[in-house]
């Protein structure tokens, strides 16, 4: 797991080929920071790889349906401040 210090965000995902792509927006939106990596059980039940973040999340610039909850983190509690209401 990344240290997590480094990271505001992390978005947790349905499919491994989501958090590719998320990756890849948020490289070309600029942020230099973002690192795909697990995430812990308790944030995810779903593919287990997200994608922690420097870049305030905007669901706009950063839309992708396989995106299944988006944490701000505050030391060692991760706040949900986004979630997929189009579950499968």
């Amino acid at each position: 797991m990344c240290n997590k210090a480094k990271y505001p965000y992390v978005a947790t995902f349905f499919t491994h080929l989501g958090a590719i792509e998320f990756y890849e927006v948020l490289k070309k939106l600029g942020d230099k920071t973002a690192k795909m990596s697990p995430v812990p059980r308790h944030i995810s039940i779903s593919c287990g790889t997200g994608v922690f973040f420097s870049r305030e999340y905007t669901p706009d610039e950063m839309s992708n349906p396989d995106v299944e909850k988006v944490f701000r983190i505050v030391g060692d509690k991760y706040i949900e401040i986004w979630g997929n209401e189009d579950i499968w």
